[in-house]
């Protein structure tokens, strides 16, 4: 699970000991993250920041676990999610400077057997579109093929793009993406002959000294310094099953700490430059990363984030890139269960802001990132606890609301047109593949079959509509399902989408069109 951008919320290299800088952080930093945390519920987090070269802080807050007491500290590991996709572009752009690709060659020189769902797409998609979410496929598609876990792997997801419909025409809008960075780790591996997982550690993370990182996601389930994930279910607070597939590693799968974050910060504000004399990469490197390819329309923000309003936007090669308080702003936030994360730059300051959480509040990591982001900046003070705080609640209040709006107009008199069993065989989804409806103790269960976690129970809501009730809790993402009918009364299609707007776009439940398999 990956989030979009907030494009305006928002160590020094060395090789031993970091050398913390004489730049001072913000006042009272510790006092006002210990009050985030305990307005937003989050157990643990993690923050570094750099300036002019060192390091300003390298510290964690709160605890790894909820209710236990060992504590959170620089080098314990957090799920970074999306801010793992500029590793992904800055290991394209290795390959771009030594000449093995080229950024604006297509992507069927280097992947041939790669297909989207047009020809004119398929033929003209670059390297470049693979990172900056314009390719004409909706926010999210596709990611039902990774997430929840699948038992697919990366080269069959790629496979399966050329089956997803566009949802716009090619390069005409924005609309995030995970599915492409999958295309990228492909093509990594076609021109390097190593997998993604297997350059970014050796050629990124080894050259930095990011030591402690690591490039699979499948240590968030070990023992050792690692944050235990946590998330709101069912209104409460408590720890949750961390994600670790690998299939799509390349658009989120680094764990790091506020250690080796503080490194990597470094190396992007100082164009590529490792130490004193090495360097990562060149600042040719560095404008095309930081450089808007994608513009992102720029939607009006509530009263209480007016300091945030922008006057431009936009997206980079793995990078949101926008301004914030008269400065440019390169950021990222990244997702998964029970992780999330800010990475924030203003590179004319020589300014880096990493917030590493383990509790899925973006309203907490948006607060911390930008008090710290203004003590740097000089701007005036503005109580930006005090602003998500009245959002969040704004928020529970809309989506309460709109749930029981749901459940007033329902027509709990109805009942569905066919019996039971009539609803029930196996159907395929062009580009997810089978999921199979069966009865079970008289009633419906719904089962996709290369997702264990989406296993669930066909609740009735009104006529044709059933709601489905994952049995795995943890997932926070009930569905309708809605049959349609043809004039003989058998089942023609069948429609999911996500019951609350609450739900991760990830479940891109909406992008599926499931028909009956001939014979059934």
């Amino acid at each position: 699970m990956s989030r979009p951008i907030v494009s305006a919320t928002i160590l020094g290299l060395f090789f031993g000991s970091p050398v913390l800088a004489q730049v001072p952080a913000p006042p009272d930093l510790d006092h006002y993250v210990a009050e985030v945390m305990q307005t937003f519920k989050v157990p643990g987090l993690a923050i570094a920041i750099v300036k002019d070269g060192q390091v300003v802080l390298a510290k964690g807050y709160g605890v790894r676990r909820l209710g236990e007491p060992t504590p959170v500290d620089a080098h314990t590991l957090f799920g970074i999610g999306s801010n793992t996709k500029v590793f992904t572009a800055t290991a394209l752009a290795l390959l771009v400077e030594e000449g093995k690709i080229g950024w604006d060659t297509p992507v069927i020189n280097y992947v041939p057997w790669f297909r989207m769902s047009q020809p004119f797409v398929t033929s003209e998609m670059t390297v470049r579109d693979l990172l900056v979410h314009r390719s004409g496929l909706g926010l999210g598609a596709g990611d039902l093929l990774w997430w929840p876990p699948s038992t697919y792997d990366r080269k069959e997801i790629v496979r399966r793009l050329r089956y997803i419909p566009l949802a716009t025409s090619f390069r005409s809008a924005y609309a995030y993406d995970n599915v492409l960075y999958a295309v990228a780790g492909e093509v990594i591996e076609a021109v390097s002959g190593q997998r993604w997982e297997d350059f970014v550690g050796s050629r990124i993370l080894g050259k930095v000294g990011m030591t402690e990182s690591t490039v699979r996601l499948a240590a968030g389930g070990a023992s050792g310094n690692i944050a235990a994930t946590h998330a709101e279910v069912d209104h409460v607070v408590r720890p949750v099953v961390p994600f670790t597939g690998e299939a799509v590693d390349p658009a989120g799968g680094i764990m790091s700490n506020a250690v080796d974050m503080a490194k990597w910060v470094m190396v992007q504000i100082d164009s590529g430059k490792v130490g004193e004399a090495g360097r990562l990469f060149s600042p040719w490197t560095t404008r095309q990363i930081q450089t808007i390819v994608t513009p992102i329309p720029q939607g009006g923000l509530p009263t209480e984030l007016a300091p945030m309003r922008s006057n431009f936007n936009g997206y980079g090669l793995g990078e949101g890139i926008s301004d914030y308080r008269g400065k440019k702003l390169v950021s990222h936030t990244g997702g998964l269960p029970g992780y999330v994360s800010l990475v924030s730059m203003v590179p004319d300051l020589r300014l880096g802001v990493v917030v590493l959480t383990n509790q899925e509040s973006d309203a907490a990591f948006s607060a911390i990132g930008n008090r710290i982001l203004d003590h740097y900046l000089g701007g005036p003070p503005y109580d930006w606890l005090k602003a998500f705080r009245t959002l969040t609640a704004r928020g529970d209040s809309m989506l309460a609301r709109a749930d029981q709006s749901a459940e007033k107009g329902r027509n709990a008199a109805s009942r569905p047109s066919l019996a039971l069993e009539k609803y029930t065989g196996p159907y395929a989804d062009k580009w997810y593949g089978d999921i199979a409806i069966a009865l079970e103790n008289a009633k419906l269960v719904l089962r996709f079959s290369h997702s264990p976690d989406l296993v669930g129970d066909l609740e009735h809501f009104q006529y044709d509509t059933f709601i489905a009730r994952w049995r795995n809790r943890e997932l926070r993402a009930d569905a309708y399902v809605t049959f349609s009918l043809n004039p003989d009364g058998s089942i023609d299609q069948v429609k999911l989408r996500a019951v609350s707007g609450t739900t991760d776009f990830s479940f891109d439940f909406h992008d599926l069109l499931l028909r009956p398999v001939a014979g059934r």
